[in-house]
């Protein structure tokens, strides 16, 4: 069983004449103690609710879970296995999540697969803690994850892996393939961590040493694994990178390189594999098949499900509902709701208050919403009423409230890398809806994981706070410049950088209805006065008319000479500079930009109403002009250097960002 594995990565490998066939052909044995012997999943249905989660980290080895997913009977056949790398198959070159049936993430990047299984795990503890009842266990599933030394060498796997420890993450089994070979050689001149020291430090089990190449020494191995119960578990797993091949077995060039047709017929006489390429024998095939033990583990959840279904419908209804994505059907009466609050109020807060603001409302009508902060909680504002902090007693039982609920609010520690991909990890794993906050210019910590979930479209929200040089007194390593404009060139992510109370509820709003879209929330630390509008819903599109001439003393249907576009904080002052213009007799348009990306996706007709063709356009943003051009803007008043430490108020007026200046850039535009 091992063999094929070995057999189905040397001849993909050889096929697509690249990738990776060392990591398969190392920790086939560990697949198959896995796989075949602790696994809980149904071939039939990759989405079963209470399948075990399996992460192959180290996820250059896809040939690996290729291989499984094929031999144990998902819709993997040979000829997708034949198509290895090549364009719009079902095996890329890297796991993909939505590509290939039974891939649960998407991994390549070194350390964010096991920091997503820690996330998964963690959902599946919380949503065990909330809708299991006596007699009734309907979530009750174990998450695997396979990394390598490159996953331990990059250091957001310590962030995961110390958070895992500290929530007892039990169900949590991480198998370890330590072959000591990474692609530089041996690993020993620049990795000579104690691992089993540093995972114990954690607060995990160690299991091992164990000779990855015996099926019953990683068996009995993952059976201790299984029974902590208050510890997750590293299982460290001896291997030979490469195993089978008489040449290339615990070199380099097993990792990344095929293995070439002569060192392949000298693998196959090696291990007696003697079938052709792309072939496995029928009892091979059969003792592999998963298909009906796997049928048969979800009819008797689907049984015991039912059985909660008639004693706890409401629970029943909800847990499906989460769990398919879905929102409620009230949600968008509760989104008009937080909207018309923020309208009604018009309150003068900074744009990170009023985001707790909207939270309050959304947080206590939407129990999927998981909130956190990597030890920035009382300056990102993550944290509500119906969110109080996740804590853990001391078996590892989620400490309840007297209206026995658990915390919603994480505090992720000074951790924004771990806490980005263990979010991206609970919304794989289905049931909540995870936000948290840092700084936006810690952002840049994140940033991978970011793209990551964009990439997945994943339905994460990211709460930057401290937008701009309007921190103040901190100085230029905290002020965002180039951040902005950075996360506005991930694809996939809707980056919302709002002006007021009402912009920053529709943010949220459109943040939580957009299943398959990470967003982004830029918030400032200074307050920001509401900005007047008749029409919330406008916002929705991105970028909007915010005020025209007539709204600062000219005649009704004057026309605007020039339009002016801000975003966030700058907003009002383009207001300032309109009504100043207006003392000239200047008309202008000012249009709020909360969201460049969602405003993109409009209509051409919609843009070329809100952007005039013809009317010359000047940008304003507390950061740097380059990305402002694309917008045809005549002038971008910004920021293309490092911020200073100086009160807000003294950086914006040194910078430029004033209504002085901004009149006149626009005068000079239309050289009046």
């Amino acid at each position: 069983m091992a063999n094929a594995i070995r057999a189905l990565a040397m001849d993909a490998v050889q096929q697509a004449n690249s990738g990776h066939p060392g990591a398969p052909m190392g920790m086939a044995e560990i697949g198959v103690a896995l796989w075949k012997r602790h696994l809980k999943h149904n071939p039939a249905n990759p989405l079963w609710a209470d399948r075990d989660r399996f992460v192959l980290s180290n996820g250059h080895g896809s040939m690996l879970i290729y291989a499984l997913l094929h031999l144990t009977g998902y819709a993997l056949s040979l000829d997708d296995l034949k198509a290895f790398r090549q364009m719009h198959s079902k095996t890329p070159g890297h796991p993909e999540v939505g590509v290939t049936p039974g891939v649960e993430t998407t991994t390549g990047p070194l350390g964010q697969g096991i920091t997503n299984a820690v996330g998964m795990a963690l959902a599946e503890k919380l949503l065990a803690a909330e809708f299991n009842r006596d007699g009734h266990t309907v979530v009750d599933h174990r998450t695997y994850a396979f990394l390598g030394d490159g996953c331990l060498m990059e250091g957001i796997s310590h962030e995961a892996c110390a958070l895992a420890g500290a929530w007892k993450l039990n169900k949590l089994v991480a198998l370890y393939d330590d072959n000591g070979i990474s692609i530089d050689g041996q690993v020993a001149p620049w990795f000579i961590d104690d691992t089993a020291g540093r995972f114990a430090a954690y607060g995990w089990n160690v299991v091992g040493p164990v000779d990855g190449h015996d099926v019953e020494a990683v068996d009995a191995a993952i059976a201790q694994a299984r029974q902590s119960g208050d510890k997750p578990t590293l299982v460290i797993c001896k291997t030979h990178i490469g195993k089978g091949s008489p040449n290339r077995a615990n070199t380099s060039k097993a990792h990344g390189e095929p293995l070439g047709a002569e060192e392949i017929k000298l693998t196959r006489e090696s291990i007696g594999w003697s079938a052709e390429p792309f072939v496995i024998p029928a009892d091979v095939a059969a003792a592999w098949n998963c298909q009906v033990a796997g049928a048969a583990s979800q009819a008797a959840w689907d049984e015991r499900f039912a059985a909660y279904a008639a004693a706890f419908p409401e629970l029943a209804a909800e847990f499906t509902r989460r769990m398919a994505g879905e929102l409620p059907d009230t949600f968008a009466e509760i989104a008009v709701e937080v909207v018309a609050a923020a309208h009604d109020k018009a309150e003068t807060v900074a744009s990170r208050k009023a985001s707790q603001l909207a939270l309050e409302h959304f947080t206590a009508k939407l129990p999927e919403m998981l909130g956190g902060s990597a030890d920035l909680t009382g300056s990102n504002l993550t944290n509500t009423k119906s969110t109080p902090n996740l804590r853990f007693d001391a078996a590892g039982a989620v400490v309840k409230n007297e209206a026995g609920q658990g915390g919603r609010h994480i505090n992720y520690g000074v951790r924004e890398f771990g806490m980005a991909a263990i979010m991206n990890g609970v919304a794989l794993h289905g049931g909540y809806i995870p936000y948290g906050g840092t700084f936006l210019t810690f952002s840049d910590y994140s940033r991978n994981a970011i793209r990551m979930a964009a990439l997945m479209k994943l339905r994460v929200v990211h709460v930057f706070t401290h937008d701009s040089i309007g921190l103040g007194e901190d100085g230029p390593t905290h002020q965002s410049v180039e951040h902005a404009a950075s996360l506005r060139l991930i694809p996939g992510l809707d980056v919302w950088r709002p002006a007021d109370t009402t912009e920053t509820a529709v943010a949220w709003t459109m943040a939580l209805a957009n299943k398959h879209r990470p967003s982004a929330l830029l918030l400032s630390r200074q307050n920001l006065p509401y900005a007047p509008k008749t029409d919330a819903d406008v916002i929705t599109k991105g970028a909007y008319v915010l005020a025209e001439p007539s709204e600062v003393g000219f005649k009704e249907g004057k026309k605007a000479k020039a339009v002016i576009i801000a975003t966030g904080s700058e907003v009002q002052l383009a207001l300032h500079a309109q009504a100043e213009l207006a003392k000239l007799k200047i008309p202008v348009r000012v249009v709020s930009m909360p969201s460049t990306t969602v405003f993109d996706r409009q209509s051409v007709a919609y843009k070329t109403e809100v952007l005039p063709a013809k009317l010359p356009r000047i940008a304003i943003e507390a950061g740097v002009t380059d990305f402002w051009w694309k917008y045809g803007c005549d002038a971008v008043i910004g920021l293309d250097t490092y911020g200073e430490s100086a009160p807000a108020g003294v950086l914006f007026k040194h910078f430029g960002f004033t209504p002085e200046n901004v009149v006149a850039t626009v005068r000079k535009v239309l050289g009046a």
